[in-house]
């Protein structure tokens, strides 16, 4: 990758209008969270803890003089992906129930049209919300920020069937793999049978994330249960998680969960997380972290969600790519 070290290397890739708009719409989060009674917060971009994802990379390092000191032991300190942990854990030592955070957050290998290592999320929390009142602020957000109207609500089994053709719950890995080739959709050769998520997310994103929120912003629901990460599951036939997600013009934007409170089940979670990562030749991340102990005290009924900012300003400015939403992308930086 070229380090933008040219004659002209050290300008922005985003044009001033741009970063304009960015600190518009900077200002419209705030006032939308302060109007509602929200605290904004700080919680650490480096520390011991971090998110445990199978497809999320944290940048890391060690507080040593020198490369020679570092041991299996040395202590990692890592980036953080999201302020998920931190956030969560002042929600469990009491104070307001509404928090919101807007910070930098880094993911590494994460380099395209709409993805950089570094980027601006947006993050809040508001005790005593379900999945329907979550859904509701998402949609009051995503009003203020794009005026396109309330956004239309839709399960992931509906969108799945109308693009796809299969109820992604009952339908098997060999019927996902079969109708990935009848639409001609590439895969890995190392997509394999027992990875049923793969396969889903294989043909969610050829086939139906392309399609959501063109006309008017939607949000998907109800997710399968093997895809919960951090939200809780419902119970029924089939059991669903309480995750959601807001897509605009066939972009991810937010990401929510009616948030699971259980330190057991999270546990659980996190170590069949590791055993994903090992599979897939990544490392294990740290299994142990405050989260735990502040799960273990008491987190309260909430949800929360993660909006990525950056690809909030890219669709305002109708960029194409999300390096013009920025002042300095990851090469230039």
């Amino acid at each position: 990758m070229s380090l933008g070290r040219t004659a002209n290397g050290f300008r922005p890739t985003a044009r001033w209008e741009i970063l304009r708009l960015r600190a518009e719409l900077l200002r419209t989060i705030r006032q939308f969270f302060d109007e509602r009674g929200f605290l904004e917060v700080e919680t650490p971009v480096l520390s011991a803890d971090t998110v445990v994802d199978r497809h999320l990379d944290p940048f890391w390092t060690v507080d040593v003089d020198s490369v020679a000191d570092i041991t299996p032991h040395t202590q990692r300190y890592f980036l953080q992906t999201s302020p998920e942990f931190g956030m969560k854990r002042l929600l469990a030592a009491g104070g307001p129930g509404a928090i919101y955070q807007i910070t930098r957050v880094f993911r590494r290998g994460e380099i395209g049209p709409l993805h950089n290592p570094e980027f601006t999320m947006v993050e809040w929390y508001r005790v005593g919300d379900n999945l329907e009142t979550g859904i509701g602020l998402l949609g009051e957000l995503c009003q203020a920020l794009f005026h396109r109207g309330v956004p239309r609500i839709q399960t992931y089994r509906e969108a799945f069937a109308a693009f796809v053709g299969l109820d992604p719950h009952l339908a098997s890995v060999v019927e996902l793999r079969q109708t990935a080739e009848r639409m001609q959709v590439a895969y890995p050769a190392t997509l394999s049978l027992d990875d049923r998520d793969g396969w889903l997310d294989l043909l969610w994103s050829e086939k139906v994330q392309p399609h959501l929120g063109r006309q008017e912003p939607v949000i998907i629901c109800d997710y399968p249960a093997s895809q919960a990460a951090l939200a809780i599951v419902r119970e029924g036939s089939p059991e669903v998680a309480e995750r959601f997600e807001l897509f605009v013009d066939g972009i991810e934007l937010a990401n929510g969960y009616h948030e699971l409170r259980d330190p057991q089940e999270l546990r659980r979670r996190i170590a069949t997380a590791n055993a994903q990562r090992i599979k897939d030749g990544k490392a294990p991340l740290p299994a142990t972290n405050r989260l735990l102990a502040a799960m273990e005290a008491g987190l309260p009924p909430c949800v929360g969600v993660a909006m990525g900012f950056d690809r909030v300003v890219m669709l305002r400015a109708g960029a194409k790519c999300i390096r013009d939403a920025l002042a300095f992308p990851f090469d230039r930086a």
